[in-house]
Formats: C-alpha cells, structure tokens, sequence
C-alpha cells in the first residue's frame, strides 16, 4: 500500500513538472511569434450591440451549465470572419487594406439566429451561432473579397464561406450527452439582429490566457473614416 501510494506521489510530481514546462515552452513560442515580425491576421465584421453579446454571454452559460469540457470565445472577440489569412508579414497590412475597399457593399442588417456545432450535432467539435437575414450579402462581400485576396498570392481558403459566430470549442468528449442535448433546444434561439457596417482587417495577438484582438484597418462605406489614417500596426 505504501508502495502504491509513493508511486502514485512520483507520477502526481511528473506530471506537474511536464505541465509547469509546457506552460513556460508555449509562453516562449507565443511571445517569439509575437516578435516575429508577422501578425496572424482576418477579415470580419464586428459585433457590436450590447444586447447581443449579452446574450451570447448567457447561451455561453447555459453550455457551461452542461459540464462539457469547452473554450468559450470572450464575448468581446466574437465576431463574423469574412477571410482568415494566416500569418502575414505588416509589411502587407496596407496591400490588403487597399483590396479591401474594392469590395462594393453598404450598411445592413443581420440577424443571429439557432445554434448548432461543426463538424455535426451528434459530433460537436466548434458551437456556432447561425446568421439569418444578412448571410446572404456577406456572402456577396466574400465573394467580391475572394479574387482581390488570391490575387495578393493567398491561398484559397479550403473550408469556403460559412456565415457563423463561434462561441466555444469542444475540447474533449466529457459531458458530450448533456451539451448535444443542450444544443438541440438553442436550435432555433433568437439573437436578434444588428447593424453590419465596417468591414475590417484585424489581427490575433497570442497570449497564454487567449487571442487579442485589435482592428489594424477598417472599410466603412459612406463614412468620412479617419481611423485608418492615424492607426499604427
């Protein structure tokens, strides 16, 4: 029995040891990526009514509520990504920004609506919230966004356009169960709807508690916009 447990205390000791260095290893990645000179960047349209985040906020709790083992997305950071484009060097942050005001689009609305899961329901690996009326012009606007961006030598992106937000990924099977069943009665929740107007170009920052995320440039149509002017990378 002493044997057992003075076992038990040496793998208890390993354990916190390789978790302590993979903690300082994945700080030195982050922070030598985030010296590197390049930026992990995206295309998006913001969420920005109090209203809905407040709600976003309260679905996340509702899926907390089900033991599953999940990341949620700070409300503040989720958002409608219109293009993901990797690691890029600054250098090309104004090549991008130009090619961005040659897509032609104005104000709308969008609604939030369902929620559901990729890859599948019975299969959740990433929760989304649906987007209603609006999906179909956002759509437009990444197909006018699509050439200009593959003309900057971008690969095409090979998941395609899917309007969504994601709100939290599934880190392991626990509870899996009691979130799909969670899943299905948020299948038609409203949201409710905002206003879609500035197109932007951000990047993620990475930190060890999560991705920060700051607006490099941004497309307003029918605004005297002076926000790119005076930002600085």
């Amino acid at each position: 029995m002493v044997f057992l447990v003075i076992k038990y205390n040496r793998w208890f000791a390993l354990l916190i040891v390789i978790e302590s260095y993979y903690k300082w290893f994945e700080e030195i990645m982050l922070k030598d990526f985030n010296m590197s000179g390049n930026i992990r960047g995206f295309i998006s349209f913001d969420i920005c009514k109090q209203e809905l985040l407040d709600k976003l906020r309260k679905v996340q709790q509702m899926l907390r509520e089900t033991g599953a083992d999940l990341k949620l997305v700070s409300p503040q950071n989720i958002h409608v990504t219109i293009r993901f484009l990797g690691n890029i060097p600054e250098s090309m942050v104004d090549n991008i920004h130009a090619e961005m005001k040659k897509v032609s689009f104005g104000p709308f609305h969008a609604e939030i609506r369902r929620v559901g899961a990729f890859p599948a329901l019975k299969r959740p690996r990433v929760v989304w919230a649906g987007l209603e009326r609006g999906s179909e012009k956002m759509r437009d606007v990444f197909n006018q966004l699509e050439p200009h961006i593959r003309k900057l030598r971008f690969n095409p992106d090979s998941k395609g356009f899917s309007p969504h937000l994601t709100i939290a990924r599934v880190r392991t099977k626990r509870n899996e169960p009691a979130l799909i069943s969670c899943l299905r009665t948020l299948s038609d929740y409203r949201f409710g709807e905002f206003e879609v107007r500035c197109l932007k170009l951000k990047k993620s920052r990475l930190t060890p508690e999560g991705p920060i995320y700051s607006t490099l440039r941004e497309v307003c149509p029918g605004e005297i916009n002076r926000f790119n002017e005076k930002l600085k990378i």
